[in-house]
């Protein structure tokens, strides 16, 4: 759930000033409040746009949400979009201009993870794509929690550990199953948000066939 298990959990959701009950996470950034309100939670079944939130989310590890979010644009940039095909033909002088770009994280393994990833992601095009491949953890449909407070979402499950063993026997890297976790949450695998939320019965309803 983003970065919240890095800092203090606020036990209260949040209110802002529109009068919309929230989970406490985004708190006031407005570029936070976006993503929480618009993305975060919804079913993603596109390859690559999960293609890319597995990216990012690896990228993330060790750090904050908020501060890839930030520089999701540049990340774009950089990644051509993110486009599968295009990043599994990176080159060792692409990896190189990369760690050059001031816009995105500097790191080359998470660099070079993105890459294997992409290649994970053009091999399972043979089983169906990415989309279908993930989404087979939960049987293809959104797992609904309505959690009372933070405190009762988990870092981890059963499931990202499998998904998280999966990729990294595929050859993926920067996946643990955190990081699976924390994207199932955001892709909508999982509906973590808030019981009191104003999302959470929007993301349900996004759910249903």
């Amino acid at each position: 759930m983003a970065d919240t298990k890095r800092k203090p959990k606020p036990e209260r959701p949040s209110v802002a000033d529109d009068g919309l009950t929230r989970c406490p996470w985004p708190a006031g950034d407005a570029l936070y409040l976006a993503y929480h309100d618009e993305e975060w939670g919804v079913p993603e079944r596109d390859d690559r746009a999960l293609f890319e939130k597995l990216a990012l989310d690896s990228f993330q590890a060790g750090l904050s949400w908020i501060t890839i979010l930030r520089k999701r644009p540049a990340f774009r940039a950089g990644f051509d979009e993110f486009d599968p095909e295009k990043v599994a033909r990176f080159t060792p002088a692409k990896v190189e201009a990369l760690l050059q770009d001031s816009g995105i994280v500097r790191h080359r393994g998470k660099i070079e993870a993105t890459i294997a990833l992409a290649k994970v992601t053009l091999d399972l095009r043979d089983k169906g794509g990415l989309s279908k491949h993930l989404w087979s953890f939960v049987d293809g449909t959104p797992k609904q929690n309505a959690p009372r407070g933070p405190r009762d979402i988990p870092t981890q499950t059963p499931i990202s550990e499998a998904i998280s063993k999966d990729l990294k026997g595929r050859g993926a890297n920067f996946v643990g199953p955190t990081i699976i976790y924390a994207f199932m949450q955001a892709v909508g695998m999982v509906n973590d948000h808030l019981a009191t939320c104003h999302r959470c019965a929007a993301c349900q309803a996004l759910a249903k066939p």
